[in-house]
């Protein structure tokens, strides 16, 4: 029976119910919508994308007993400017960016996210820690971060630059299979058997271009008209026994006047300069970018700074910021087992006006490659927070955190996190 108290609901209430869920349900779904949709196939993020009030709290290097050896060696004497070029440059910036971020915190209880800086990668390539240095290193840094355990490493984000990828820490699999890894290399099934990147937690990053190459006013090597190149396609890398380059290679000498692709040398006086190398690369139409020693390769980022369309022959490649990104504007992707004359047809069969078009849109959104401040109306940084903010979560869990009635959050022993003693227990 109605209450005496209740209006009658008529077909008119019924209609205002139906009218205010839809609403909140359009409004609901055009809020979580990704950026993709909102703007061009191409935009560029900028400061007007939604961020939360992201906080990320960075770990000093001297904060943690090891975490110096992880970013200096074992005698503490590698310069991060050591660390800076190159494939592991990425750690040093990200690092160095991260410091100045307006969305860096100071406070570990108001973090959403913790950074742990390292240059495994440099540190190991300079002889300043071996491999069972770098794992016995990492365990014992870990062991004694009670915000690591209490989460599981969930909310803790690593970068690991290239070469192994996370695999520099043997013990990766133990310890960082839920942490954030944010690395370039979304395959190591090569060598390694196992990747060690999970696209539900992890976030491909942009590689490490040479800064020469990212000023926007002072870039060393500038581009050329189309019809001034000479090449159709160009492979500029060294062949590394791996089965895609090698046939690039072949491909060139059947087809010299088509495919550049000259034999690199590491060292010796026929040692290709980077500015030269960056002149080479810039001589073609389409810039060949094959699988090397993992899935992913420099030379694809490199192309939208000399203006050639990246020709992707590495099937299992991972791309960075895919939800805002749409790649068939700016890029082409071949299959590698279809590396032969078949390929320079197609290329060829291009008209000028596309690969025209393709350049200008990949002008448009190359930003996302540089490492420059997160207040950069576009950078890869912009992109990074962005990405890291969708993998923020608000509960922190673990199989060693438990909780009570009173919000209090206890370990196995019910003792409360803030008196948790370090070393902490780790699997």
């Amino acid at each position: 029976m109605r209450s005496p108290h209740h209006a009658p609901c008529t077909l008119a209430h019924q209609a205002a119910a139906l009218l205010l869920i839809a609403t909140t349900f359009f409004l609901t779904r055009l809020l979580d919508r990704p950026l993709s949709a909102l703007s061009s196939p191409c935009a560029a993020p900028s400061s007007s994308w939604p961020h939360r009030d992201l906080r990320i709290y960075v770990y000093a290097e001297d904060e943690v007993d090891g975490l110096r050896a992880l970013l200096r060696g074992r005698h503490g004497d590698v310069p991060a400017a050591t660390c800076l070029k190159g494939q592991w440059g990425t750690q040093v910036k990200i690092h160095k960016l991260l410091l100045s971020s307006r969305f860096r915190t100071l406070d570990k209880d108001q973090a959403d996210l913790f950074f742990v800086p390292t240059y495994v990668k440099c540190v190991r390539m300079t002889g300043a820690l071996n491999d069972k240095e770098i794992n016995q290193t990492y365990v014992k840094v870990l062991s004694q971060m009670p915000y690591f355990r209490r989460s599981g490493g969930r909310d803790h984000i690593f970068v690991f630059p290239s070469g192994a990828g996370a695999h520099l820490f043997r013990s990766w699999a133990t310890f960082l299979n839920r942490s954030i890894i944010l690395t370039p290399e979304g395959d190591r099934t090569d060598k390694r058997g196992t990747s060690a990147f999970n696209t539900w937690k992890d976030i491909i990053i942009p590689g490490n271009v040479d800064d020469s190459m990212v000023k926007t006013d002072m870039r060393a090597v500038q581009p050329i008209p189309l019809t001034k190149r000479k090449y159709l396609a160009n492979f500029l890398g060294r062949t590394q026994g791996k089965v895609g380059r090698l046939q690039l290679v072949k491909l060139a000498k059947q087809y010299p006047d088509k495919l550049e692709s000259p034999e690199l040398k590491l060292s010796g006086p026929d040692k290709l300069g980077r500015i030269d190398y960056f002149k080479h690369l810039r001589n073609a139409k389409f810039c060949l970018a094959p699988r090397g020693e993992s899935s992913w390769t420099l030379r694809f980022y490199e192309s939208f700074f000399v203006e050639c369309v990246p020709v992707i022959l590495s099937d299992e490649v991972e791309l960075p910021f895919q939800n805002v990104i749409d790649y068939t504007e700016v890029s082409i992707k071949w299959p590698a087992s279809k590396i032969g004359p078949g390929l320079l047809e197609y290329l060829e069969s291009i008209p000028d006006g596309r690969v025209e078009e393709m350049i200008g849109r990949g002008r448009e959104m190359r930003c996302l490659w540089v490492y420059a401040p997160d207040t950069e109306r576009c950078s890869a940084m912009s992109a990074v927070v962005w990405e890291l903010e969708r993998k923020v979560r608000r509960f922190h869990q673990s199989a060693e955190t438990f909780w009570l009635h009173n919000r209090s959050i206890v370990n196995r022993d019910l003792v409360e996190f803030h008196e948790w003693t370090t070393p902490v227990p780790l699997p």
